[in-house]
């Protein structure tokens, strides 16, 4: 490769970059509005067409926006103490995804996702990239929820269960710690993390 050429990617890689973050910092403010990629490339001073080239469409776009949003959270529970009880686990994830969910990455994806359209059979037609990213989305969920019990006797069948509800629990906590609430959230997460410790005995 030429050091022009080398140059050029570099540019090329720079402008993407520049892309998925103005993205992510648009979508992280909660506007409906922020789920357009002509407004996220004018806000970095460019060009739908330009966001094309990087990308190749809108779906391209959104999928990598979640591809990237990934990445910064991988590995986020893939550590564990060997040594934790079944209680000290399951309150480390309840209190990841407390603080985790707050975030800006999480508001972006929660603003985009609003966007999208419900119907699985709707968005993997219309999206059919983005809707492949959500979906690698709960299996490596999954697979981190059964490596985080993966050496103690729980049944796997309960384990997939409490993987499927954590999120919607959680971001309803979330919800309420942003909305303000009467209910002691402290209590929220112990009651829920009681219930998932009775639940996969």
């Amino acid at each position: 490769m030429t050091a022009a050429a080398r140059r050029t990617n570099k540019r090329g890689d720079a402008t993407r970059e520049s892309m998925l973050e103005a993205a992510r910092k648009a979508l992280a403010t909660g506007d409906p509005g922020a789920v357009s990629a002509n407004r996220i490339a004018k806000e970095i001073g460019a060009t739908w067409g330009a966001v094309k080239y990087q990308f190749g469409d809108i779906d391209g776009f959104w999928a990598a926006v979640l591809r990237r949003t990934a990445e910064r959270r991988a590995g986020m529970l893939s550590h564990h103490d060997t040594g934790a009880t079944l209680r000290q686990r399951v309150a480390t994830i309840i209190d990841l995804l407390y603080d985790g969910l707050t975030i800006g990455d999480s508001r972006a994806i929660e603003n985009l996702r609003a966007a999208l359209p419900r119907d699985h059979a709707e968005l993997e037609r219309l999206y059919p990239k983005t809707a492949a990213e959500l979906s690698s989305w709960g299996r490596s969920w999954l697979q981190t929820c059964r490596q985080a019990f993966a050496d103690l006797d729980v049944d796997p069948e309960r384990v997939r269960e409490v993987a499927a509800f954590i999120p919607g629990a959680m971001r309803g906590i979330a919800s309420e710690r942003q909305l303000g609430t009467y209910t002691d959230l402290d209590v929220a997460r112990r009651g829920l993390t009681n219930a998932i410790v009775a639940y996969l005995k």
